[in-house]
């Protein structure tokens, strides 16, 4: 293959991958979407903020200093969940259960198998001072549920599609430390369905769009040859949405037309560590903490500025309150032969939707990971390679209680829901990245002969 046609494919992936994120929902709990990178997935994310691949720049921008002249990579990802819903307790059951049969029933999988594609690019201007571009979907969420079911009050089609293009500038200082900023442009799609009444049956939608901005902040850390430590942070991102609120017939008092919302989305902070032990070992380890707490409650107004009704009495807002999350990881990478590397990691998340926010449209929970992935450098072409990750995540058994005396602030007129959701998750990563040679050029010495 020539170098030419090697660079028309790369650039049509890039742009593959870029209509794929404007395009295409995720699915995730929190709706926050860590599958930005392949090799990261087969070590549960372990050490990616201090490197590894050029796909760590998510992380941390930093850590494009690690690859020398011009470098490329996309990546995509399947995730494909499932969450069944089962329930004890529903006011939709024992009111109308008998009348509509449907209003008896759980959900057998209200998750739906969504892509998540990133790309990641960088470019060493000189010795010391790189360029890089990033676009990825950080947030996203794509459920699906039946317009009449036990909890159909709490869970109907919801889904979030984001857009993020984040430009970066980094600067070695050294063998020892670089440091890297950039810029946050997000772009943020967002549909929203509720249940207005149950008999007869009558559904909102809202739906909108925006834009909001923030930036990035990185630096790498080597103090000895065999140890690398990357710190991270993604600043939070207040995400503006204007649209639209309709219904499917007319409700006394509600207000169909023009919204707008703001949705405070987190902060993000990545630790990570690589210790290469011995030739062929690496061990991985990292920490990421998410600002989530901030969300709040996101409160949908008019166009007027005042509050958006879903009735005479209701106002429609939406009450997230939720925790801070973390992330803890543990992996290793193993330079199996010259081409191949294998990787494996486990990982324990703690969720930030905690017992009293908690409803069936985000039932996220604390969770495991276990994952495992691979790396091939290509024999036939200079600085190709090709990088493939799985991770089962095994999620905690989720309680729902949402009643006039549970607290849960999600309790409306369609009164008690209290159930259970099973979940679990498989992932599947793939990643394609390419180096062109190094633009500083290697000094020889000269052979001196007599």
């Amino acid at each position: 293959m020539s170098f030419r046609n090697l660079k028309s494919v790369l650039l049509a992936c890039s742009g593959a991958a870029v209509l794929l994120a404007a395009t295409t929902a995720a699915n995730a709990g929190g709706f926050a979407l860590r599958e930005q990178s392949a090799a990261g997935q087969g070590s549960s994310f372990a050490g990616t903020a201090a490197g590894g691949a050029l796909s760590s720049m998510y992380w941390n921008p930093a850590t494009m200093t690690q690859f020398a002249g011009k470098a490329f990579e996309v990546d995509g990802t399947a995730i494909i969940p499932n969450a069944s819903q089962t329930y004890s307790t529903s006011s939709l059951n024992t009111s109308l259960g008998g009348l509509i049969p449907s209003f008896a029933q759980g959900v057998s999988n209200s998750g739906q198998a969504a892509a998540v594609p990133a790309t990641y690019s960088s470019w060493q201007l000189t010795d010391k001072l790189w360029l890089g571009m990033s676009v990825n979907s950080p947030f996203g969420l794509a459920v699906a549920f039946p317009t009449q079911w036990a909890g159909a009050g709490y869970g109907q089609n919801s889904s979030v599609r984001t857009l993020n293009a984040s430009p970066s500038i980094a600067y070695k200082f050294s063998d020892m430390i670089s440091v890297a900023a950039g810029v946050q442009v997000q772009y943020m799609s967002v549909t929203y369905n509720l249940l207005t009444g149950a008999f007869p049956t009558n559904n909102g939608v809202l739906g909108g769009s925006g834009y909001g901005y923030g930036f990035t902040l990185g630096t790498t850390i080597t103090p000895t040859p065999t140890t690398t430590i990357g710190i991270g942070y993604r600043s939070a991102i207040n995400q503006k949405i204007d649209g639209t609120l309709a219904f499917s017939s007319t409700i006394a008092g509600s207000t169909p037309g023009g919204i707008n919302t703001t949705l405070n989305l987190p902060d993000q902070l990545s630790v990570g560590l690589r210790q290469r032990i011995g030739d062929q070992f690496t061990l991985l380890a990292g920490f990421e903490w998410s600002g989530w707490g901030r969300i709040g409650t996101a409160i949908v107004n008019t166009s007027a500025g005042t509050p958006a009704m879903a009735s005479a009495t209701a106002a429609i807002t939406l009450p997230f309150q939720y925790s801070n999350g973390s992330f803890y990881s543990l992996g290793g990478e193993y330079a199996w032969d010259p081409r191949t590397t294998l990787r494996a990691g486990i990982a324990y998340e703690k969720s930030p939707i905690t017992d009293g926010v908690r409803t069936p449209r985000l039932p996220d929970n604390d969770r495991m990971w276990y994952s495992i992935g691979a790396t091939y450098k290509s024999p036939d072409i200079r600085g190709l390679s090709f990088d493939v990750g799985y991770s089962y995540i095994d999620v905690k058994n989720t309680p729902i209680n949402i009643s006039a005396t549970s607290g849960n602030p999600w309790f409306n007129s369609t009164g008690t829901y209290i159930g259970s959701v099973s979940s679990n998750i498989h992932i599947i990563s793939l990643a394609l990245r390419y180096q062109w040679d190094n633009v500083t050029p290697v000094t020889r010495t000269a052979l001196i002969t007599k």
